[in-house]
């Protein structure tokens, strides 16, 4: 209870800055909106005028898109949208530094205080904080407006919503930050303003450096104190640093203190995520004026062409997912349960690493990975296409990303694009400078581009430390067993080149199930089983198993998500490649397939519990089993004939004869004197052939 106490005040702290009655004061600014949806005027301060007594009532987060972006086609609001507050400044914030800062907004935002445009920022998915103390009237009423954005630009990226809808709307918390005039940056890119770096680490020793940027306000230098102190997870004092430092008012100051421990406790991903931290202080005669808390994990990634990744020295198995971020009926909008639940379903499985795709996700978030232990990919929103115009918007949302999460452990590559491509040379050109660029801000850690063809000489490839490629054999090209061919011809031709498998795998809608499967199918049509996802990851994760060229795979994805320029698979706006659905009430057979092949966890699952209404008499029945070779009974009689299918967890019985009418199918395995069940029903009513004509080689089994 006690660390898990410290793991929650460590993320809670991280990048807000810890509250103290003499230090900064960080609170909650979500409560009081009110909304509008635009357009009205040019100038939001008329437009605001003109719309008393027509606003509703809003908590934050707040999207105006969670329904149209998820119900129609092609069809939803983008566009400009208002926020409006009343903030009753106390007298007492008169002499301080007043801030606003904005986790997240849906794209493009305007922020304005008693009429004054105090600041502006373009991206949806980043935060960003703005100063207002000069527009405030300390001991009155105050009108803050918020003008949100989500209209497609050339300039920001994402240029389009093609791949997935940009919620429009202050989706993510807001916190009002109070400061003394001296104090740790709070608008370096809205980051902490510390920046913790750690070298040469080991079981022996680590090397540690703490940056701190510091802001002083006033027309005189100022005498401070910095205080630079590492805590073990368990509370203990580790090792401070002072240093006193004549503050010049004149520009941000960085200044740094070094560490080094002896026989560290080192982060171990999930095995062992152990995280000490660090406390800044800022002291003015002998008083705490400010103070900013920081997660501090060690470890040491190392990722080795044709061997694999490692963490501090051993090799570590990438069991990766990737994921969206919005949710049935929510959208964007989501609360820290909801992050919870989606981490908790994450960890279930048994993935160890998680790409955040395809843009910055929320910062608690990344600091519960921190807690948890999983290995983070994460990336900016140059996806899909380019325009010639996202240059310089592309490289300040990486630097967002890059100084907002730099001191989260858990963080191990940046994504800097993904499936961007013409005009080639200039799709290169720029990927080299986002690469330089990460390089620039962060040295230590991986970047890595994406690629949906599969070829290595690609002209827009290798321009990052490590090149990953999206694939989906079966889906949206060639037959599901070409990945084999695919792979080895990498290994064969790139033997050095660091590789990622990014994305891998296939849609399912759960109402659409049959038994006669093919090898590839037409994505095109309406007509996603859930059994053919199911083929595709049992195949596709077995060949990635045998592959150590495969440093890491991320399979795509974790849940269904809104894909409101499309509609496939006979649901509008849906992008079904999930193992769980939209409202992440149903876990689909890859769910278990994956637990199963991952998890420590007890795993006994029979397949195609929702193809209930069986196709064929004569089938076969397939358990995922990781604690021993299950017996199976159909209707009371034990299965005979198992085989071992395409890894150590998979079980098939061939040629299974169903009864007429309703059978029921149970599994059992005993270990360590416990039983293990599962059981299914299924439902046999004579020859059926439900419209499965899109399917190569009809008539094959699919070998479930």
């Amino acid at each position: 209870m006690k660390q898990l106490l410290f793991l929650f005040c460590a993320a809670a702290a991280s990048l807000l800055g810890s509250a103290s009655a003499h230090a900064r004061e960080v609170t909650s600014f979500c409560n009081g909106w009110e909304f509008k949806k635009g357009p009205i005027a040019a100038e939001p301060v008329k437009a605001v005028a003109a719309w008393n007594g027509k606003w509703e009532a809003v908590e934050i987060p707040h999207t105006w898109n969670a329904t149209d972006m998820q119900t129609k086609y092609n069809d939803f609001y983008a566009g400009p949208c208002y926020y409006r507050k009343t903030y009753v400044c106390p007298d007492n914030l008169r002499d301080k530094r007043v801030y606003l800062r904005f986790e997240g907004v849906g794209a493009c935002a305007e922020v304005y205080v008693n009429g004054q445009l105090t600041g502006t920022h373009k991206g949806g998915y980043s935060a960003f904080a703005v100063e207002i103390g000069s527009a405030l009237k300390a001991g009155e009423s105050n009108e803050i407006i918020v003008k949100a954005d989500n209209q497609s630009r050339p300039d920001v990226i994402p240029v389009n919503h093609s791949l997935f809808g940009v919620y429009g709307g202050i989706y993510r918390p807001v916190w009002l930050v109070v400061t003394e005039p001296t104090h740790i940056s709070v608008t370096d890119c809205a980051s902490p303003g510390v920046y913790i770096t750690q070298k040469n680490v080991s079981k022996r020793s680590a090397d540690v450096a703490v940056k701190v940027k510091l802001d002083n306000n006033s027309l005189q230098p100022v005498a401070v104190t910095l205080e630079n102190t590492l805590y073990t997870q368990e509370g203990r004092t580790v090792a401070t640093d002072r240093q006193h430092i004549d503050l010049t008012p004149q520009g941000t100051q960085s200044i740094q203190s070094a560490f080094r421990l002896s026989r560290p406790h080192l982060w171990q991903g999930r095995e062992d995520p152990y995280l000490y931290k660090v406390v800044t202080r800022l002291l003015r005669d002998g008083q705490v004026i400010d103070e900013v808390t920081q997660p501090l994990g060690l470890r040491k990634y190392e990722m080795v062409a044709g061997k694999g990744f490692f963490l501090n020295g051993q090799r570590y198995p990438m069991y990766g997912v990737c994921r969206h971020q919005d949710w049935w009926g929510l959208g964007s909008a989501l609360k820290n349960e909801h992050h919870d639940f989606d981490l908790s379903q994450i960890m279930e499985v048994g993935a160890t690493t998680v790409r955040f795709a395809h843009y910055q996700q929320s910062e608690y978030l990344y600091s519960r990975c921190d807690s948890l232990g999983l290995i983070i990919w994460a990336e900016i929103p140059f996806v899909n296409r380019v325009t010639g115009e996202e240059a310089e918007n592309a490289k300040n949302q990486l630097r967002e990303l890059i100084r907002q999460n730099f001191n989260h452990p858990s963080i191990y590559v940046w994504g800097l694009h993904n499936e961007v491509y013409h005009p080639h040379a200039y799709t290169a050109q720029l990927t080299a400078e986002l690469h330089d660029l990460a390089k620039t801000e962060d040295p230590d850690r991986y970047t890595v581009s994406v690629n949906g063809y599969g070829h290595m000489e690609h002209p827009v490839n290798l321009n990052a430390d490590i090149q990953a490629m999206n694939r989906y054999f079966g889906w949206y090209e060639k037959k599901i067993k070409n990945i084999d061919e695919w792979i080895e011809g990498l290994e064969t031709n790139y033997p050095h080149q660091r590789f990622i498998l990014s994305e891998y795998g296939a849609d399912a809608n759960i109402a659409h199930q049959t038994e006669l499967l093919g090898e590839s199918l037409k994505w095109w049509e309406q007509y996603y089983p859930e059994t053919f996802q199911t083929k595709v990851h049992e195949y596709h994760w077995s060949v990635i198993a045998r592959h150590p060229y495969i440093l890491a795979s991320y399979l795509w994805n974790s849940f269904d998500f809104a894909t409101p320029m499309a509609s496939r698979g006979g649901v509008i706006a849906r992008n079904m490649k999930g193992l769980m659905t939209f409202d992440r009430k149903t876990r689909k057979d890859s769910f278990y397939w994956y637990k199963a092949n991952w998890s420590k966890e007890p795993v006994v699952y029979l397949t195609q519990r929702r193809n209930v209404e069986r196709e064929r008499k004569q089938t076969s029945v397939t358990v995922y089993s990781n604690i021993g070779t299950p017996k199976v009974y159909l209707n009371g009689t034990e299965l005979t004939g198992i085989r071992q299918g395409y890894t150590a967890v998979h079980y098939v019985f061939d040629q299974v004869t169903l009864a007429d009418g309703k059978n029921v199918l149970k599994a059992i395995v005993t270990r360590d004197g416990k039983e293990y069940t599962d059981e299914i029903v299924w439902q046999y009513n004579g020859e059926q052939d439900r419209g499965t004509e899109s399917y190569e080689n009809k008539n094959v089994h699919s070998g479930f």
